[in-house]
């Protein structure tokens, strides 16, 4: 059946035919936002009665959704592409595309678009809803079928968390022409942007905050152009007063400040209450040093939209920034988290089985894609949680990192023990609780019908005292009333089913946060069930015992922890909880994590050292050397992250991403030679997995940030200086002659 594939397109062959499609439909109602990349099924068969009919079909981006035609010609390119296997002295069994169904979902509308295509016959096209019944395509439908599939081509591009087996991605946009159409058809549904969802921070997509705006930003913010979403932000600015944030971001990358600011300050008078506008103003007071004015805007912006997660993370870092970390801790505590919800993705099928052919001369230069020694690791590395946290968990588990890389671990254990509640106070506390209420138990009188009463001035005095910590709860709500994760009923061996510090089950555990105002009664037993639950909690983290030498352990906090020196503290002057706050679970949990890292970078760090003492080679597998290198860069250890990503090139291990984080980080160093000897990696790589597209792509932003330093002709006879095939050299040419088309900076000298 080799003669029944396509040249140089992957693809997935069915077991039973049309199954994909079927599965699809079924999975229409579970796409929640912009929905998964286009599916392409074919029939192909060979015309003879005898012979069963293939079905196959793969994924792809970047087509032009704008009409049936378009998308019919897609299919029609595909007939051209089947393999041809008959010698020249017989005459093989001819396989011909006889039908094909292009897949493209409506992310305003949630409504699926097909189109299929007899060959030859016509082209019949027609929308799929929900419960998969058929409807007639209108021009409002293609045109929101258009945005759609340009949205996905746009934010899925350079997305390393998002594979799919058989995933093609082209270009979205190839000429000038193609680009104005996009911004027509944004301008046209921009009010209609927040039905396609937002990123998985944002708690309610907004007309500013979401998957439409992020994919103009990003587009028009690569390559540094940032006039053209100037220019539509201006014209929609009359009808959404809202937008005035992402029009004053376009002019400041457009080095047009004073034009941002005036923007800034006309539109805070119409929309006072738009966190979006007031974080802008936050960043660029930010840059400018103002942090002391730029913490009074946000923490207005907290007040605006106290149930946001970015509101109260840009709280933390300007704190952070101001050295105030004790209150950094505390803001970082009253974050609310949301369960994370990934990329829409179709439902995995067993194939019959998946051919993958090889693209082009360009993939010759990578490794051999098999499994050796290097694909291995020590397990202690392997285990690590911190790559698993997403969403939510990872910009907090960041701003965790920011922390300790500014204080030190001691100092960042000293701060938490001074405004959380620790284990040893909370028993204290508790103790002391129980010797008043025995005490009180005994001033009661027993009367001789066997009732039980209180002397009239302790019930007043006791009705006064709780009213007073009622009234004190209600005055400290917007303060204590955090976002509290869901509780879990603890299991039969008394731990709680949050209790698991493994990445996900942390995402999942906590669930959708409520708001609630924390009474004085609710936060004792959320701290015995804590408390409780304490030293199961650190066992089930993974701690390995070995490291106590080199590293302090976190001691768990009111539900988590606390040691013999906190203790002792507690003890000699009086504890209350007016004073100190609750850690919540999840941040307990994180600073495990954290523990955790550093843990395994210090041991990594003390090796190293002791082998260049020794003058002695340090070895580590190719996997091991990668893990490393995230582990560097997740701590802010910049220098030692990329030694780590070096050492793993030395290895013939097959990974785009070692490659990938280099050509980054030279791209920010400025260093030309070294950023395209590894970006014609990184488009190797890109290419072996069928991404045949310049831009937007991480390859590009790159090439466009260097050239508006040095111009793209240095570039281009860097890039001839290299000595590369001709078909390698006209890819990478490519990136520059987009640069080139648009007129990026830098592509006139």
């Amino acid at each position: 059946m080799a003669d029944a594939s396509f040249k140089d397109v992957p693809e997935i062959f069915e077991v039973e035919l049309t199954e994909s499609l079927i599965a699809r439909t079924e999975s229409l109602s579970t796409f929640r936002e912009l929905g998964p990349p286009d599916l392409v099924h074919v029939l192909k068969s060979t015309g003879r009665s005898g012979q069963r009919d293939l079905g196959s079909y793969h994924y792809v981006s970047g087509v032009d959704a704008s009409s049936s035609a378009s998308l019919a010609a897609y299919i029609n390119s595909l007939t051209y592409n089947i393999e041809d296997d008959s010698g020249w002295f017989s005459k093989g069994t001819a396989w011909k595309v006889k039908s094909g169904c292009y897949c493209c979902f409506n992310a305003f509308s949630r409504v699926d678009v097909r189109v299929d295509v007899k060959i030859p016959g016509g082209v019949q096209a027609y929308v799929v809803d929900l419960r998969g019944e058929r409807h007639e395509a209108t021009p409002e439908i293609w045109q929101e079928t258009f945005l759609s599939a340009l949205l996905r081509a746009i934010l899925y591009s350079d997305d390393p968390t998002y594979w799919l087996e058989a995933y093609r991605k082209l270009d979205p946009i190839t000429t000038p022409e193609g680009e104005l159409r996009f911004l027509q058809a944004a301008e046209a549904l921009f009010l209609k942007g927040w039905q396609v969802g937002s990123d998985p921070e944002i708690q309610v997509a907004t007309v500013v905050s979401n998957h439409l705006t992020a994919a103009i930003m990003k587009y028009f913010g690569d390559s540094g152009r940032y006039q053209y979403a100037a220019n539509l932000f201006e014209k929609i600015l009359a009808k959404e007063p809202e937008v005035a944030s992402l029009l004053a971001r376009s002019y400041i990358g457009m080095n047009e400040e004073v034009k941002a600011v005036q923007i800034m300050a006309s539109a805070i008078k119409q929309t006072p209450q738009s966190y979006t506008l007031l974080h802008v103003q936050c960043d660029f007071l930010r840059a400018k040093g103002k942090f002391d004015w730029a913490l009074k805007l946000a923490r207005q912006a907290v007040n605006c939209a106290p149930s946001e997660f970015v509101t109260w993370e840009k709280l933390t870092e300007i704190y952070i920034d101001l050295g105030q970390y004790e209150n950094a801790l505390l803001t970082l505590n009253s974050c609310p988290m949301f369960t994370y919800n990934g990329r829409d993705a179709h439902r995995n099928l067993t194939p019959a089985r998946v051919h993958l052919p090889p693209k082009g001369a360009i993939i010759d230069i990578l490794p051999e894609r098999v499994k050796t020694e290097d694909d291995e690791a020590d397990p202690a590395l392997l285990r690590l949680p911190a790559p698993g946290l997403r969403g939510t968990w990872a910009r907090a588990y960041s701003l965790l990192t920011r922390l300790v890389s500014q204080i030190g671990w001691d100092e960042l254990l000293k701060t938490r023990s001074s405004v959380f509640v620790m284990e040893e106070e909370y028993r204290m506390q508790k103790a002391q609780a129980e010797g008043k209420l025995h005490s009180s138990a005994s001033d009661k009188a027993i009367h001789e019908d066997g009732t039980v009463s209180s002397p009239s001035r302790g019930d007043s005095l006791q009705g006064s005292s709780s009213q007073k910590a009622k009234d004190h709860a209600d005055d400290d709500a917007s303060m204590r009333g955090m976002v509290s994760p869901t509780q879990s009923a603890p299991d039969e061996d008394g731990r709680g089913a949050g209790t698991d510090t493994d990445s996900e089950t942390l995402a999942n555990a906590n669930g959708l946060p409520t708001i609630r105002i924390s009474t004085e009664s609710a936060r004792e037993k959320a701290a015995a069930e804590k408390a409780a639950n304490g030293h199961e909690e650190a066992k089930e983290n993974g701690i390995g015992e070995d490291a106590g030498n080199a590293l302090e352990k976190p001691v768990q906090a009111a539900e988590n922890s606390q040691d013999s020196e906190g203790g002792q503290g507690a003890s000699q002057e009086p504890f209350s909880f007016s004073n100190k706050r609750l850690c919540e679970r999840w941040l307990d949990n994180l600073f495990m994590v954290l523990y955790e890292d550093l843990r395994v970078w210090t041991i990594f760090r003390a090796e190293v050292a002791h082998f260049k003492t020794q003058h002695v080679a340090y070895r580590k597998t190719g996997l091991e050397w990668e893990i490393l290198g995230d582990l560097g860069l997740r701590l802010h250890h910049k220098e030692e992250a990329k030694e780590a990503y070096q050492r793993c090139l030395d290895t013939p291990r097959y990974s785009y991403k070692p490659w990938s984080k280099l050509l980054d980080m030279y791209a920010e160093e400025g260093d030309i030679q070294r950023t395209l000897q590894v970006a014609v990696r990184v488009a190797a790589y890109q290419w072996g997995e069928y991404a045949e597209m310049t831009y937007p792509t991480q390859i590009a932003r790159c090439f466009f940030k260097l050239g508006q330093i040095h111009g793209f002709a240095k570039i281009s006879y860097t890039l001839l200086s290299l000595g590369l095939p001709e078909s390698v050299l006209k890819i990478m040419e490519s990136y520059l002659n987009y640069g080139r088309v648009f007129k990026v900076e830098g592509y006139d000298f």
